[in-house]
């Protein structure tokens, strides 16, 4: 199987079968059986691409229920560091980080199931990232974790100087302090 599990239940890796010859690449990016096998029955229902250049840091974003959010997370151009932080009050895995370099090169994809912070920050020069979503945006419900809460001490791999944030990202609460309703069942 092309999933590989995470020491964070629930956070999976796709590793797509990837057919390469003279004439380029071909592979699957989503095929719902295989997702369903895994136990991942989910409707996508929105598409979300953001171009970003080196430097920038997006996140630690989500939504809360009703409008919580799995993604599905690639990149179609470029090198990111995407970031997933468990949120779930109960889980044995609670405020756990995890990182996973997604390039359009290895074309590998993070599944993050809802009850997760999310973002990522671009290591090239340009970044194209393409990813699925189960829930529909819904800015009543926006709500995140500062990018450099000292809890999680997230490693962003960009210099400090050479970072680029948004003033919204940048005024995140930390987690200790974040609107948070996420139950690990």
């Amino acid at each position: 199987m092309p999933f590989q599990k995470t020491d964070i239940p629930g956070l999976l890796v796709f590793e797509p079968n990837v057919f390469e010859d003279s004439r380029g690449y071909f592979f699957e990016s989503y095929n719902e059986n295989d997702f369903r096998k895994e136990g991942i029955d989910i409707r996508w229902v929105q598409d979300n691409e953001s171009s970003s250049s080196y430097g920038v840091i997006r996140g630690l974003h989500y939504q809360l229920p009703p409008f919580a959010q799995s993604k599905l997370m690639r990149v179609l151009k470029g090198k990111i560091l995407d970031v997933a932080v468990d949120i779930r009050k109960g889980s044995p895995t609670y405020g756990k980080v995890f990182t996973l370099k997604l390039s359009a090169k290895n074309k590998k994809q993070l599944f993050i199931p809802a009850g997760f912070a999310h973002g990522f920050s671009v290591l090239s020069d340009k970044a194209e990232v393409l990813y699925k979503c189960d829930s529909f945006y819904n800015k009543e419900t926006e709500a995140g974790i500062i990018y450099n809460d000292a809890e999680l001490n997230i490693d962003w791999q960009i210099p400090a100087e050479l970072a680029i944030v948004s003033e919204k990202d940048k005024s995140l609460p930390s987690l200790a302090q974040c609107n948070n309703i996420f139950v690990y069942q």
